[in-house]
């Protein structure tokens, strides 16, 4: 068996054995602290009549309620911590101008753990400390670039947080520069860099890019192709979510048969999204997430909404934890663009509170030239005054493209329509047209 750079050896070849019991362990210190510690848990267990003494195996877990988004959003700001506010040392959070944001708390130790999560997903992927890793993600309040930063700087990297706002040249001047062997970034913006190095004619190979690690975009086979020829790269897929921890949960080694799942520190299960069921080994479903290290914000059967199956083969690299296949579709209706995640029911909220707008809108996406693109098409309110006028067109164009940005943090090609030309129907497939996964690369 070929092995590859492991970060923690004797945990990633662990046997399923001992690795059950190590979750086992764990779990049940978990359930007992959000027992004793959050309300909701409290609660929940109560309500299903719960015994925490009888849950000594891992298939007891279906016993649990599941947690959900909603949940999260009802518990703002704080009242999912299971500390204390003084014992957090790190406050991260979901957007939600428009809806409340979901609030996760870190303590010093959850900050050890997710460092080393972190590293471990980095050293699969082929990063050592000879590395000059470039992270062009956002460092705010979304947790993707932290998690990223810190892994690299455990393993010894040389860091540079270049930000996912800095211009696609300033990207490529650093790349120069600074000899970037490793980029961090989402698939969209990658393709930006990509096309812009063309247009500037830098050669690839007059780089020092060798590797990318991928988060935030859902991407096809063809991306990958055609990012790895652009930048003469190898494309490492990453799993994580700022609820649980991003990055941190699971990434690709260079085998990439799959996405090496951190056991140790999360459990994971597939359900049937309809019947909520487990779904047969092997199977794709809904990927369930129980976190079984953290103190400040643990999650217990946590539905992420994501799609996946689970292979708990050892992978040829000669890791024994459970891999996950990439994630390619949603059992919900969140839409991911530039590592950005938004509901269509946010869009439709903003544009109700605009006057001169209907509430029948639809969001387009594509891609074009491997960049991804997103058009709102709004219907005109027939009771707007002088709609045959430019300026209040532009007006209104303007107003919501602002208030979009403001609340989202997205750029959107607004597109005005006649009174009553959109479909009325609810359904998320009039709603949201996304043209992106087609093999258009």
């Amino acid at each position: 068996m070929s092995q590859t750079q492991m970060y923690k050896a004797q945990i990633e070849t662990i046997s399923r054995e001992d690795l059950t019991q190590l979750q086992i362990e764990r779990m049940q210190s978990t359930l007992n602290r959000v027992y004793r510690n959050v309300a909701f848990y409290r609660t929940a267990f109560d309500s299903y009549r719960v015994n925490l003494e009888r849950l000594k195996d891992l298939d007891r877990l279906r016993e649990l309620p599941f947690t959900t988004r909603e949940d999260l959003r009802k518990s703002y700001p704080y009242n999912m911590f299971a500390v204390p506010l003084r014992d957090i040392v790190r406050i991260h959070s979901t957007s939600g101008t428009t809806d409340r944001p979901i609030v996760i708390g870190y303590t010093r130790s959850d900050l050890r753990n997710w460092t080393e999560c972190a590293a471990r997903v980095l050293t699969a992927a082929g990063i050592t400390e000879q590395d000059v890793v470039q992270i062009a993600l956002d460092f705010n309040l979304f947790s993707e670039g932290f998690g990223f930063h810190q892994g690299a700087e455990q393993i010894g990297a040389s860091v540079i947080p270049a930000s996912l706002t800095t211009s696609v040249k300033k990207q490529i001047v650093l790349m120069k520069d600074f000899k970037t062997s490793v980029l961090i970034s989402t698939p969209s913006h990658t393709s930006n860099i990509a096309a812009e190095i063309e247009k500037l004619q830098v050669h690839p190979e007059g780089l020092h890019l060798r590797l990318g690690l991928f988060c935030g975009d859902r991407w096809t086979e063809a991306v990958r192709r055609q990012i790895e020829q652009r930048l003469r790269i190898l494309f490492i897929d990453t799993y994580g979510l700022t609820e649980i921890m991003s990055p941190g949960i699971a990434g690709e080694c260079s085998f990439r048969q799959g996405l090496h799942i951190n056991e140790d520190h999360f459990i994971a299960e597939i359900i049937d999204p309809k019947t909520l069921q487990p779904v047969e080994a092997g199977q794709e479903g809904e990927l369930v997430l129980t976190t079984i290290t953290k103190e400040g914000f643990p999650l217990i059967r946590y539905r992420t909404g994501d799609m996946t199956s689970l292979n708990l083969q050892p992978c040829p690299c000669g890791r024994t934890l459970a891999r996950m296949a990439r994630v390619t579709a949603r059992s919900d209706d969140l839409i991911l663009f530039n590592g950005i995640g938004f509901y269509p029911s946010q869009i439709e909220k903003i544009l109700l509170s605009i006057e001169g707008t209907s509430p029948h809108y639809q969001i387009i996406l594509d891609r074009k030239d491997g960049i991804d693109t997103l058009s709102i098409k709004v219907e005109i309110s027939d009771s707007i005054p002088g709609l045959d006028e430019v300026r209040v067109l532009e007006t209104l164009r303007s107003q919501i493209y602002r208030r979009i940005k403001t609340a989202l943090d997205l750029e959107a090609r607004i597109v005005f329509v006649e009174p009553k030309s959109l479909h009325r129907e609810t359904d998320s497939r009039q709603r949201v047209i996304d043209r992106r996964l087609e093999n258009k690369g």
